[in-house]
């Protein structure tokens, strides 16, 4: 791709920047290839001209698209440089708090300095079993890929964790290996992941240190390997360390602290145990103040020690071995502050009874003098003699240190070895994962002898690391048969050789350290002259001669020599450790100086000889005398175990941690650019970058290249074959070939070229978006302009509605006054028009004569000037027409003549010739042709304008008689005019007279409106006075209805309020003991296996049988069959027996243990009950007390019942209305009929008897109400203060007081009683008719039952009968029916008997008819079955010779006493021997299929096959057969269970079943409560002589283990399709495009074969629910069921989309609102809406809406925060920050937006869990569910074998 392509205006660029390191610009012209600088405009606005290196020209670095930046993988960045990485990082670090980010096979974590909640086990779940790709970057990830590579491709693997001091390397390790403890757990009851999780606090202790950089910074290396075996359990771990950092026992820098070992045990030095260490605070001992910082703050040390203490006691490290660790620890401490003064300058003294070396001596058990002694002198050994030299103050003091660094280093050693020991069991080790926690690349302002080494181990990782990453790309591109070129990357093997090979650095510091005078200057010296000249790495500094710098690969480093030596040397006065060795007193001092092989462990354990052999932690281990053990020096010992690290890691794969420490002030969340490029340049990511960024970076899959880039392909390019159009597209859009290459799978990019085809398809985009958006607008102005539109044609039309009235108005005014003005112009007008008529006439006649002959004469004069020129002008024509024709046919003739005779040879042949002759005929014939065309022509224009000229003439002829007609109707109108003009006078008169009458008639009207006005204001006035009036005493009245009902709203509501939430407290303490109590079911079925399993392990141990018989106790209780594993069944199955000795021979404290375990959960148990029944009885006291007080407040309303009776007289005569006409209907009917049912007059009497009835009540309740006003009212005016005034009470009082006055309330109230008592006797006449009619309706009800009773009995036992009997019993059956009705009916009615007589012969007609068409069919079928039967018989006649055949069975008659009687007795049981009990169990329990149970026989045909033989035991009242029965079923569907747990349809058959049975137990046990559901026939069929709620509870137990057994197998199987359906699959096509993927490839959204989807998903459920319907399952239970998986989608649905950054987008909140739509759809069709299924979602849905929702404004903020109330706090802020768009036309949520959020959400109360609760489950209730299937109607199949059942 050309410069000046990419680098065109609006182009964003990268250009360094000396505090940003890296600055972003955007380019405002467009470059070209001449150009020397670039126009750039920063991000602030500032406009700079950027200047280009004229030498070479390099262009400044792209910038990614936005839609790149913030990716999981850096490797998935288009343009792969530093400032993209930096970049990338900061955006993830800063804006979405994501510390985590792939870098190729890199991990980079950034130290947050910051608790995160991302390390809890729902974490750790989360991850395990995912593919690195397919979640966020992660720590687990990292860990889950190593795990599942050993077990994949069962090879070691190695975690490699490095970085700066303070970047985070311990806790990654950490986390680490807590994940692998979590995830394998242990091969062992010892709980091995525990101790390795232990030994981390102890190697913190002893091994870390506070920094400047870090609080608990790592001061060396290690490299623990945990050991798993073949299931991949861990069995146990192995460590090793590399480089203590001994320095720091006897100096620390300003700011920094020892070892946190010495702290902890001054912070606890007033503890008892410690009292003999004499120890006191930091502050006291020289080798812990000399940082001045011995608090770290937010740290106890104190707690830390006891968490110290519990790690040695698990790691098996005994108490006295502690205080011997701790003591030595007290006694370097007190060695540092033994002061040492000078005697003279060559010699030195420590002064007689110094406490401190008095009490190292009293700790460590050696002498006083002889410590003081070899710490001031030394051992001088010659060939011949021994020199004791004393020492000066100097070297006395080093000696000191450099002993307490020796004393220090042996017990770090010993520690971590005693740490292995307790780590090594005797499993066989099968692989291991080693995790490598190891120092960074260091560089400081002075670095020694520690950086150097430092360095070195990390020139050599990195070799390793460059060879692995290379290695993996050509692997990538074999893989992929790409032509590949080697990649250009740096080796560093030139350093590493110039640092160990022969004669390097340390070689010649080893040589340096054996001369006797060597110096760190001759060493210096040396290195100078052996490598200044010849190796370009390393360097001399200018002003200095004891220093010299390599050129590392990170960057050049300057040592001093200063001390070199000495650190190398690692020198200690062997007489002092002769000194230690005696001590007598304190064996573990000794034990440190002894060699390994004869130290003994802490715990007295024998190190394991299983497994691999583990390498040593020092690699001087093997040899015998301590004298050399100080001979090798520490940088040979470094290079030999950094060697053997090397070959374990070489022979591993490995996993890179890279960590980085974002600033050195130990901010939160705070990026400092240079810091952070200068660790990325360290720690080989750059590197990484260069080499990827050398290839190719960036790598598509074709599927996801045509999914992403489909916008920018038309139809054509589109083929079957997704490869091939790739192929076709990428080449039209990328012309140069060397941009990218096709592999076998994938498309591989140069770098920068997505970044392009993301320009080109954002661009595309962007036109589509235009369109779409130019439409859209479009839409939405035509839309507002037709609003508009319609209402100003609404305006309008309303406007000229009201003009158009107006108009219309002014136009019936106007036509009104013109037709008056017309007919009284029209009389003035005519007269004056007919004289002006007349003479006018006159005038026009004379003119019009005259104008039409001078026209006339006009007109002839034209016509003669017109003929006269036509012939002058023709003559003239033709004179100059002649002469010009005769010029120029003297002209044609010359030139013819001079032409003709050219051709006169020619015309003289072709005259001669016949075609001549044609020729000249032809143009004759053409010419004569046209001539008679021609006059055609003429002929036809005559004929045309002849017919005009007579159609004129036939016009003219019929105007002219037209004119005439209209003459002679003027001349008659003229006359009519003069007769209507004489009759104008006596209308005239006419009109005067009326006029004087309707004057007369108006005076008259005008007084009697005057009247009427003055009468109707009078009555208006009275009126409105009367309505005011009533409208006082209404609103009164409304008022006080009022004020009672609000009071009694308020009342109930209160009582209701109350109540409800009682009642939901109650709910919800029920469900939650609900809950509890399922838990411990669920613990104590685990214990449960455990316990039998342990039981048979020890019979399998033991392999003891005897034969014998154990007896059962018959008062054994049924709880305890439940909750012990009878194990009776399986001796009788088995056929043996195991002895007594078996069972003493186990372990006793178990069953112990086990037994008081149940007994705690039968306590509990009851306890629960208990409170359960007490809270219900709470419950009913409360709902009785306010019951009570709402009947206390209903009673004060009845006293209310004098103020309405007033009101009471005029509804009495509406009743005495209704009374008569009741009257008037009952006399006017015949007596007979009047009373019948159905007749008009009983119609009517019962119609006014509910209405009165009704009325009655109506008035009841307001009489009670206005008796409550009363008193209220009194009340209220009692209690009120005399100056207050109540208008509207007086008012009403003084209404009262004038009915008072006027005697009418008395009256009313008389009247209202008589009418009462008369409605009373009315109404009491009508009830006693009423009940009377009702009474004779009971007995014909009554009447008909016993006969459909009596029918159905006979049709029972025609039933019974054989076919022949059932057919003649059935006709004299009817027979009889049909002549007692006959009978009846002529008694009554002879008309009717006669009808009936009629109808009853067709019926017998039918049935003599229906009789022989049976008879013809039985005769049919007995043939067929003869020879059925005889074919049966031949081929079954070889079995037995005494045996009838099948055919000889049906010929022979059917007695019809054979069959009825049997089954008429059969009561719905099953009788079954005592020996046979384990038979039913084996065939109908262990070896039933589901499967087929399901499909061909009744649901839960088992439990009711279980309850009937039951039944038979409680019938024979044997209860040891109940018992056993009950405990053998019980223990059996365990069996099966446990057995087959796994298999979902045995799972949901046995709940089902399980289910029915409680249910037969309870429908049948007698209780009132179930029997009211059941049948006559099934309450016989109870059970009569045991109670069996007990076993009811102890069935109840085993449903909800089975429940919750099936729950979690159905989560198994969903599992794996949850996350793959509704979240990767892409449901709706081409919604959210796939996005540029690094290094670490994902799920593909695009579902390939075997990929789970949607569908999978809704199949699988309803494969559930199909196989839960068909076994029985109850409505309720499934529905309980698919609201727990509903629940478990939910879940681990939204926790993955918490934990991946890649589905956090808009595109995908609509995917998974589509996905739950469909979930909800199934529901609907399934009818399982109303199971609370939907609800479970919730959490997902708003999750989902979250991510679609506009998220800018602070109302958008308040919108979330409303709609988003079942999500966390912490899961909204997690959504947002994951939030990445997919699309350039999104945008990113703000860090202001994230934080508004926060604040809103600050006050909420919940819990800061981000992720939800898998495991969850709901409590589950079983509903009681009664059946209506009968016992007796039960059939037993054959299949199930057991016909050893009776039925009874």
């Amino acid at each position: 791709m050309a410069a000046s392509e990419l680098y065109t205006k609006s182009a964003r660029v990268w250009i360094p920047d000396a505090e940003e390191v890296w600055k972003s610009a955007e380019l405002t012209k467009d470059y070209k290839n001449d150009d020397a600088s670039l126009q750039l405009m920063l991000e602030d606005g500032t406009t700079i001209d950027h200047k280009l290196d004229p030498k070479t020209k390099n262009l400044p670095y792209l910038r990614n698209p936005d839609i790149l930046v913030g990716e999981n993988d850096l490797t998935a960045l288009s343009y792969l440089h530093e400032p993209a990485v930096l970049h990338n990082l900061k955006v993830r670090f800063i804006d979405s708090k994501l510390i985590y980010t792939y870098c190729g096979i890199v991990l980079v974590a950034i130290n947050p300095y910051e608790t995160l909640p991302i390390y809890g086990t729902d974490i750790i779940n989360a991850y395990s079993g995912q593919n690195m790709g397919d979640m966020d970057p992660h720590i687990f990830a990292v860990a889950e890929e190593a795990y599942k590579q050993m077990a994949r491709d069962e090879r070691n693997q190695s975690i490699i964790v490095s970085g700066e001091s303070g970047a985070g390397k311990t806790v990654s390790a950490k986390y680490a290996m807590r994940y692998f403890a979590t995830v394998s757990g242990s091969a062992s009851e010892a709980n091995v992941e525990e101790k390795v999780l232990a030994s981390n606090p102890i190697m913190e202790a002893i091994g870390n240190a506070k920094t400047t950089r870090n609080d608990n910074s790592s001061r060396f290396g290690k490299y623990i390997e945990i050991g798993f075996d073949n299931r991949y359990r861990i069995i146990g771990a192995n460590m090793r360390t590399y480089l203590l950092e001994k320095s720091r026992v006897v100096f620390q820098a300003d700011e920094e602290r020892n070892y946190h070992i010495f702290y902890q045990l001054c912070a606890s030095a007033n503890q008892p145990e410690f009292k003999n260490l004499r120890l006191s605070t930091a502050n006291d001992f020289l080798y812990t103040r000399q940082g001045r910082s011995p608090v770290i703050e937010g740290v106890d040390d104190a707690k830390e020690l006891r968490t110290t203490r519990h790690a040695f006691t698990l790691l098996g490290i005994n108490e006295s071995y502690q205080i011997g660790l701790f003591q030595v620890l007290a006694a370097i401490l007190h060695l540092g502050n033994v002061e040492i003064k000078d005697r003279d300058s060559d010699s030195s003294l420590i002064a007689p009874n110094n406490r401190h070396l008095t009490a190292f001596c009293e700790l460590v058990g050696v002498t006083y003098q002889d410590m003081s002694q070899w710490l001031c002198h030394r051992k001088l050994k010659t060939a011949t003699e021994t020199y004791i030299k004393p020492l000066p103050r100097l070297q006395a003091t080093n000696a000191r240190d450099a002993l307490s660094k020796h004393i220090y280093a042996k017990l770090f050693n010993w520690i971590v070895e005693h740490v292995n020991k307790a780590l090594v069991t005797n499993i066989k080790q099968h692989s291991f994962i080693g995790v490598l926690d190891i120092y960074g690349f260091e560089t400081f302002e002075i670095n020694s002898f520690e950086q150097f080494c430092i360095n070195y181990a990390n020139e050599k990782l990195q070799q390793q690391f460059n060879m692995h990453v290379f290695k993996l790309e050509q692997e990538e591109y074999m893989k992929e048969q790409i032509p590949w070129t080697l990649i250009d990357f740096y080796d560093n093997q030139p350093c590493i050789n110039l640092i160990e090979a022969k004669m390097g650095i340390l070689d010649l510091l080893d040589e340096e350290c054996k001369m006797p005078k060597g110096s760190d200057d001759s060493w210096a010296q040396k290195l100078y002259n052996t490598h200044l000249k010849t190796c370009s790495l390393f360097e001399k500094p200018r002003m200095s001669n004891r220093a010299f710098i390599i050129q590392h690969f990170a960057d050049k480093v300057e040592y001093q020599c200063e001390g070199f030596l000495e650190k190398n040397k690692d020198t200690v006065n062997e007489e002092q450790i002769h000194v230690l060795k005696a001590s007598k007193k304190f064996n573990l001092l000794v034990e440190l100086f002894q060699d390994e092989e004869k130290a003994t462990t802490p715990t007295g354990q024998v190190p394991g000889t299983g497994g691999r052999t583990r390498l040593s932690i020092k690699p001087d281990k093997g040899r015998d005398t301590s004298s050399k053990e100080h001979k090798k020096t520490v940088g040979c010992q470094f290079r030999n175990s950094l060697q053997m690290l090397m070959e374990t890691l070489n022979a591993t794969t490995p996993h890179y941690v890279r960590c980085i420490k974002p600033n050195d002030f130990k901010l939160a969340f705070s990026f400092d650019p240079k810091r952070a490029v200068q660790q990325l340049r360290a720690c080989g990511v750059l590197e990484t970058i260069r080499i990827s960024a050398a290839g190719f970076p960036s790598r598509w899959t074709y599927q996801e290249f045509f999914s992403r880039y489909r916008v920018l392909m038309k139809q054509k390019d589109v083929l079957p074959d997704k490869k091939l159009t790739c192929k076709n597209v990428l080449e039209k859009l990328v012309q140069d070939q060397d941009k990218y290459q096709f592999g076998k799978t994938k498309i591989f990019f140069r770098a920068g070229q997505v970044a392009y085809l993301e320009k080109l398809r954002a661009d595309k985009l962007r036109a589509a978006c235009i369109r779409i958006q130019k439409t859209i607008r479009c839409w939405l102005a035509r839309k507002k302009y037709l609003r508009q539109r319609s209402a100003a044609i609404t305006i309008q039309r309303f406007t000229r509605g009201y003009q158009a009235r107006c108009l219309a108005k002014f136009m019936r005014r106007t036509q009104a006054a013109t037709i008056i003005q017309k007919y009284q112009r029209m009389c003035v007008e005519r007269k004056r028009f007919r004289q002006k008529q007349a003479a006018a006439l006159a005038m026009q006649t004379i003119l019009r004569a005259y104008m039409a002959r001078q026209k006339y004469q006009a007109l002839l004069r034209e016509h003669k000037a017109v003929i006269i020129q036509k012939h002058v002008r023709g003559w003239l024509a033709r004179c100059w027409y002649k002469h010009c024709l005769e010029a120029i046919v003297y002209l044609q003739c010359c030139i013819r003549r001079m032409r003709a005779k050219r051709e006169l040879k020619k015309l003289k042949i072709e005259a001669r010739s016949v075609e001549h002759f044609k020729k000249l005929n032809k143009g004759m014939e053409n010419k004569i042709m046209q001539l008679q065309r021609k006059i055609d022509e003429q002929n036809k224009d005559n004929r045309v304008i002849s017919e005009r000229l007579v159609s004129l003439e036939s016009s003219y002829a019929s105007e002219s008689e037209r004119m005439r007609g209209e003459l002679g109707r003027l001349r008659g109108v003229e006359e009519d005019a003069k007769n209507k003009a004489n009759q104008v006078s006596s209308l005239l008169e006419e009109l005067e007279k009326l006029r004087k009458e309707l004057s007369v008639t108006q005076q008259e009207k005008k007084t009697i409106e005057d009247w009427a006005q003055k009468y109707r204001d009078e009555m208006e006035k009275m009126v409105s006075e009367l309505k005011d009036q009533n409208g006082l005493l209404k609103k009164e009245k409304d008022d006080l209805n009022r004020m009672i009902q609000e009071q009694s709203q308020q009342m109930t509501e209160k009582m209701t309020r109350a109540i409800a939430q009682e009642t939901q407290q109650l709910e919800t303490d029920l469900n939650e003991e609900r809950s509890r109590y399922q838990n411990l079911l669920t613990e104590h079925l685990r214990l449960e296996e455990k316990y039998d399993d342990l039981k048979e392990e020890l019979a399998q141990s033991k392999n003891v049988s005897k034969p014998g018989h154990r007896r059962t106790d018959s008062t054994h209780s049924s709880n305890e069959s439940e909750y012990t594993y009878n194990s009776e069944y399986a001796e009788l199955e088995d056929g043996s027996r195991v002895g007594e000795d078996v069972t003493r021979g186990m372990d006793t404290s178990l069953t112990l243990k086990l037994q008081k375990r149940v007994t705690e959960l039968e306590q509990e148990k009851q306890s629960l009950r208990n409170e359960l029944e007490n809270k219900e009885e709470q419950f009913q006291r409360a709902r009785a007390r306010d019951d009570a007080q709402f009947r206390k407040a209903r009673g004060a309303e009845l006293e209310y019942e004098s103020l309405k009776r007033q009101e009471l007289e005029s509804e009495n005569k509406k009743l005495r209305h209704d009374l008569a006409e009741m009257r008037q209907s009952l006399l006017g009917g015949t007596a007979a009929s009047a009373g019948a049912p159905g007749s008009p007059a009983y119609k009517v009497l019962l119609d006014q008897l509910n209405a009165s009835c009704e009325e009655l009540e109506v008035r009841k309740e307001e009489v009670l109400i206005l008796r409550s006003q009363l008193v209220s009212q009194k009340e209220a005016m009692h209690h009120k203060d005399e100056k207050e005034t109540m208008t509207e009470p007086s008012v009403f009082a003084q209404d009262v007081n004038k009915l008072k006055d006027a005697d009418e309330l008395k009256q009313a109230y008389v009247g209202l009683k008589d009418t009462n008592r008369l409605l009373e006797q009315q109404l009491q006449t009508q009830r006693r008719t009423h009940d009377s009619e009702v009474e004779s309706l009971r007995g014909e009800l009554q009447n008909v039952k016993e006969e459909n009773n009596r029918q159905q009995q006979l049709l029972a036992q025609n039933l019974q009968l054989p076919p022949e009997a059932r057919i003649e019993a059935s006709l004299q059956h009817e027979i009889t029916r049909l002549t007692n009705e006959n009978l009846e009916l002529l008694a009554d009615d002879p008309t009717a008997s006669r009808e009936a007589r009629v109808i009853i012969l067709r019926r017998m007609v039918d049935l003599m008819e229906q009789l022989e068409k049976q008879d013809r069919t039985i005769r049919k079928l007995k043939k067929q079955l003869k020879v059925y039967s005889k074919r049966i018989g031949e081929m079954g006649a070889g079995h037995t010779e005494g045996q009838t055949s099948p055919g000889q069975m049906v010929e022979e008659p059917i007695h019809p006493v054979n069959i009825p009687r049997r089954e008429k007795d059969f009561q719905g049981m099953l009788e079954y021997k005592k020996e046979d009990e384990m038979k039913l169990v084996k065939n109908l329990i262990l070896e039933l299929k589901p499967r087929g149970v399901a499909v061909n026989l009744i649901p839960g045909l088992p439990a009711y096959i279980l309850f009937m033989c039951l039944r038979h035991s409680d019938y024979v009242n044997d209860d040891q057969k109940v018992r056993t029965l009950l405990t053998s079923t019980i223990n059996s569907i365990k069996k099966i269970l446990k057995k087959r747990g796994d298999d979902f349809e045995t799972v949901s058959f046995w709940l089902a079943n399980t289910c029915r049975f409680l249910h037969c137990l309870k429908q049948y046990s007698g209780d009132e409560v179930f029997m009211k559901h059941n049948t006559s026939r099934q309450n016989e069929h109870c059970l009569s002589n045991f109670d069996l709620a007990e076993y009811r509870q102890v069935i109840s137990d085993l449903a909800i283990q089975i429940y919750q057994q099936l729950v979690k197998c159905m989560e198994n199987i969903l599992q794996p399709m949850i996350v793959s359906g509704m979240l990767e699959h892409e449901t709706i096509q081409g919604v959210s495009g796939v996005k540029p993927t690094g290094l670490r490839k994902r799920t593909s959204s695009i579902a390939d074969e075997g990929t789970y989807t949607l569908d999978s998903i809704l199949r699988q459920l309803s494969a559930f629910h199909s196989t839960m319907c068909q076994h029985g399952t109850d409505p309720e239970l499934i529905k309980q069921v698919v609201k727990q998986l509903f629940y478990i989608i939910g879940a681990v649905t939204l926790n993955n989309l918490l934990l991946r950054k890649d589905m956090c987008s808009w595109s995908k909140g609509m995917q998974i609102r589509y996905n739950v739509s469909q979930l909800e759809e199934w529901l609907r069709d399934k009818g399982l809406m109303n199971c609370g299924a939907k609800e479970t979602l919730e959490p997902l849905i708003q999750a989902a809406q979250l991510l679609q929702v506009k998220k800018k404004t602070d109302e958008d903020a308040e919108a979330i925060c409303s709609m988003c109330h079942a999500l966390t706090t912490a899961q909204i802020v997690k959504v947002l920050n994951l939030y990445t768009p997919v699309n350039e036309f999104e945008e990113r949520v703000s860090v202001s937006f994230i934080r508004t959020i926060q604040t809103r959400l600050r006050d909420r109360c919940e819990s800061p869990q981000l992720l939800m609760d898998t495991k969850m489950i709901y409590p589950v209730t079983f509903p009681f569910n009664p059946s209506s299937l009968a016992l007796e109607t039960i059939q037993i199949p054959t299949s199930l074998n057991l016909s050893f059942l009776t039925r009874v």
